[in-house]
């Protein structure tokens, strides 16, 4: 019974790791460049990007808004039977919002709504892990107010406090010694609080730095429903119950450089760090325990991992901007606790965009994101299952863009 056990309490790493699933998709303009935008002004995203800069725009009002249909796909190969299974995945869609409003020369403030942690995953009701996972949804959607300041004709600052909502579906087989379709479905709802805040530094005519921090947000996860469908003869050891737990998301610090090698390219490089050494155990606190079903403490032991990024715009001329971007993206997953619910290779972006202005007043912006989930041989040995790993994401991307 405890390995059932064990089994049933996997599903949390996809709930609270979001980097098999966390969407670097904040901004149209900055996708295209590589995910870049710590140093350089691209608009009302600098709200998310660097809120220091959001008092660049020459105009009082700037307002963005965006989506990234996300098309995405792992597969699984058994590496004694050679037999290959790949997820069914819906249509993703990230989505942005953001609005500054240009207070003085000194002050600006902004919105800055989005989507940092979200996707669904679907293996299937018979795929050979389906004990670990069969499908999972997962939702986040972040409420960012924020302001920025102007210390000198050099130096700005910002500083954004962020509401975070999160909503989790999850379905799983149980294996147990009686009866075939033994299944669990997992839901929770919750919100918490975290904060960023950027700096942004003019250090010469042509080069500017510019240093992000986003707080660690502690999702705390409380009167979840856990509704087991089992053969009767299992219902007084699984039966429907509560739960809570404790899903730390991670601090990202990131540091910036924008080169302005002539009037009409710009180059940049940045880099992220990732605080997932956060993430040490998964607890578990069931309203309702039985011999099968106990409180339990899953140890994780997640590592902090980076993001390296390059990009380059081009104005082609007054109307047309085009831009291009590579990033190599750093799984914190370790090979003994890798599990199909969170199937997060190494990953490698390659990005393109153009920026097309319609008016003074209205920019209509287009990306491409295509990434490369580098393979891995891995284990979750909690389950002792294993095998190859690989993924696919095809993303393109869409963006409106007005000031006045």
């Amino acid at each position: 019974m405890k390995k059932i056990l064990l089994g049933i309490l996997g599903f949390g790493p996809l709930l609270m790791h979001a980097g098999g699933f966390q969407v670097n998709l904040q901004g149209t303009k900055q996708t295209g460049m590589g995910h870049l935008g710590t140093s350089f002004y691209l608009g009302a995203s600098s709200a998310y990007f660097n809120p220091a800069m959001m008092g660049f725009s020459e105009s009082k009002f700037n307002f963005e808004a965006g989506v990234s249909p996300l098309l995405a796909y792992a597969a699984y190969q058994n590496q004694e039977t050679g037999r290959v299974e790949r997820t069914d995945n819906p249509l993703g869609t990230p989505f942005y919002f953001y609005g500054t409003y240009k207070i003085n020369d000194e002050l600006s403030a902004g919105l800055a709504v989005y989507t940092p942690f979200g996707s669904s995953v679907v293996w299937g009701d018979d795929w050979s892990g389906r004990n670990l996972i069969q499908d999972i949804s997962l939702q986040a959607i972040f409420f960012q107010p924020t302001v920025s300041y102007k210390i000198s004709e050099k130096l700005n600052v910002g500083l954004g406090l962020i509401y975070a909502t999160g909503a989790v579906e999850i379905n799983r087989a149980i294996p147990a010694p009686i009866g075939e379709n033994n299944s669990v479905n997992l839901k929770g709802n919750t919100a918490s609080y975290g904060y960023n805040f950027g700096i942004h530094y003019q250090a010469t005519e042509k080069l500017t730095v510019g240093v992000t921090y986003r707080s660690e947000i502690e999702m705390e996860l409380e009167g979840g429903d856990a509704d087991f469908s089992v053969d009767p003869a299992l219902r007084s050891n699984f039966p429907d119950t509560k739960f809570d737990a404790t899903l730390p998301l991670p601090s990202t610090t990131t540091l910036g450089i924008a080169y302005q090698a002539s009037e009409k390219l710009l180059l940049s490089v940045e880099g992220s760090l990732v605080g997932w050494s956060t993430y040490e155990s998964l607890d578990f606190d069931f309203e309702d325990n039985t011999e099968s079903l106990e409180d339990s403490e899953n140890p994780r032991n997640y590592e902090d991992a980076i993001i390296v990024r390059a990009g380059a715009q081009y104005s082609v001329n007054d109307k047309l901007d085009a831009r291009l971007g590579v990033y190599y993206d750093q799984s914190p997953v370790t090979d003994e606790y890798f599990n199909p619910e969170t199937p997060s290779t190494d990953n490698l972006g390659i990005t393109a965009g153009l920026s097309y202005s319609v008016s003074e007043k209205f920019t209509v912006d287009a990306s491409f994101l295509y990434i490369y989930g580098m393979e891995r041989e891995s284990e979750y040995k909690p389950a002792n299952f294993g095998g190859k790993y690989q993924s696919r994401s095809y993303i393109p991307g869409i963006g409106l863009n007005y000031k006045f």
